[in-house]
């Protein structure tokens, strides 16, 4: 206890006076909600999200009664069934046997081919799963490389191939069933992970709309389990039982918090007048957690003076108004009363949030992130490589037979 508090006391240190002053007021807004009963939700975006290990904390709040909802992008999703982090090689071709192998017109930038790393079981499971070239891989483990920590799947072979080809079944399951890919992915995915904690629990874990372009083919496959009114429905349901929103390094969040049903600061009016079901960010707290200082800039302008909303009201392009690149997410967020720009590094803001929510609520937390570059950041992303499976297909096929959804 001592020493996680020495943590949190070292990464407060990391942040400016005024974000830690929104942050303890986001944390006070949370434990509120969470003692009657209320809902917080989470849009995260991938990248530091899956780096800094904030997905794998976001996925044991969920656990721990604490978060009851995600927003996501396809590329989490891909990540997360992939086993979320993976120490691959990467090789560089021209210099390697690989060069007789592949064609350097489909490599990416760089003439680097990656490999997964991976001990024997995961590498005899993942072979009653697909055909695994044995001689690439043989070439590839000979060859001399660079042996790193990424984001699951990805670009590496054989897992980036297996999730893209994977999503295909998932897919088709998904299709019969009537569940979103997400759902049905989750059947057979780590509990550590947030697919596979909703999935447990059926809390929802949805990819937004902006957010579907990614992960390959799996973003696609999301795209196809369900239609796009059926997404926006379902995603604004979850928002709309939310008293806190946490937006996670995410862009064009306008469109997943305001979408086309909501009413206060979007576009939902003519939804709701057509008697669609809508709902409203009125009276809901908003914390955004972002390293552009510009948020607080549009924020400020318009608590201070209302110039966002006045931009509005004469119909006044904000950008030059400002004199700030104003990104559309900007506007909705910086008019709601409630709103909260946390301006920081997610790798230090969110251990703080958790450690605080859950001693204040006396949530005995089992795992913690850290900032990456730390220490302990160090030791919990090997943890994660380590000890949390790519998605099993074999259960997910198993649930869907035996209609159990658990």
């Amino acid at each position: 206890m001592h020493e996680m508090q020495r943590h949190i006391e070292s990464y407060r240190a990391m942040l400016g006076p005024d974000s830690l002053q929104f942050l303890d007021t986001a944390v006070k807004s949370i434990v509120e909600t969470k003692e009657h009963g209320g809902k917080v939700v989470v849009a995260t975006g991938s990248g530091p999200n899956i780096h800094e290990g904030v997905t794998t904390l976001i996925a044991h709040l969920m656990d721990k009664g604490i978060i009851d909802g995600v927003t996501t992008s396809s590329a989490v999703v891909a990540h997360e069934m992939g086993g979320v982090l993976d120490r691959v090689k990467r090789i560089v071709v021209s210099r390697s046997e690989l060069a007789d192998l592949l064609s350097a017109r489909s490599l990416p930038r760089g003439d680097v081919f990656e490999l997964t790393v991976m001990d024997e079981n995961r590498w005899e499971r993942l072979r009653k799963e697909m055909i695994v070239d044995e001689r690439l891989v043989a070439i590839c483990q000979a060859a001399e490389g660079q042996v790193i920590i990424k984001a699951a799947g990805n670009m590496a072979y054989p897992m980036g191939l297996y999730t893209e080809t994977a999503a295909n079944s998932v897919l088709e399951i998904a299709r019969s069933c009537g569940r979103p890919f997400e759902e049905v992915a989750g059947w057979g995915c780590d509990h550590r992970t947030m697919l596979g904690i909703g999935a447990k629990k059926h809390l929802p874990v949805l990819v937004s709309i902006p957010q579907l372009v990614g992960g390959g083919y799996v973003g696609i496959a999301i795209g196809d389990s369900i239609s796009i009114a059926e997404r926006s429905a379902r995603i604004a349901d979850m928002l709309g039982s939310a008293e806190v929103i946490i937006e996670s390094a995410v862009a064009l969040t306008q469109e997943i918090h305001d979408g086309p049903f909501e009413t206060y600061t979007g576009h939902g009016i003519w939804a709701n007048w057509n008697g669609l079901r809508t709902y409203s960010l009125q009276g809901k707290t908003l914390v955004r957690f972002d390293l552009d200082e510009n948020l607080k800039k549009a924020w400020d302008m318009d608590k201070h003076g209302g110039d966002i909303q006045r931009a509005i009201d004469e119909g006044l392009p904000k950008t030059k108004m400002s004199k700030i690149p104003f990104r559309m997410e900007m506007s909705a967020f910086s008019r709601l009363e409630s709103s909260l720009p946390v301006i920081g590094d997610i790798g230090v803001i969110w251990p703080i949030l958790a450690h605080k929510v859950c001693t204040m609520l006396g949530v005995q937390l089992d795992m913690i992130s850290h900032p990456q570059q730390t220490d302990a950041g160090k030791a919990l992303r090997e943890s994660i490589v380590s000890d949390i499976e790519p998605m099993d297909m074999h259960a997910i096929r198993q649930a869907a037979r035996n209609n159990s959804f658990t």
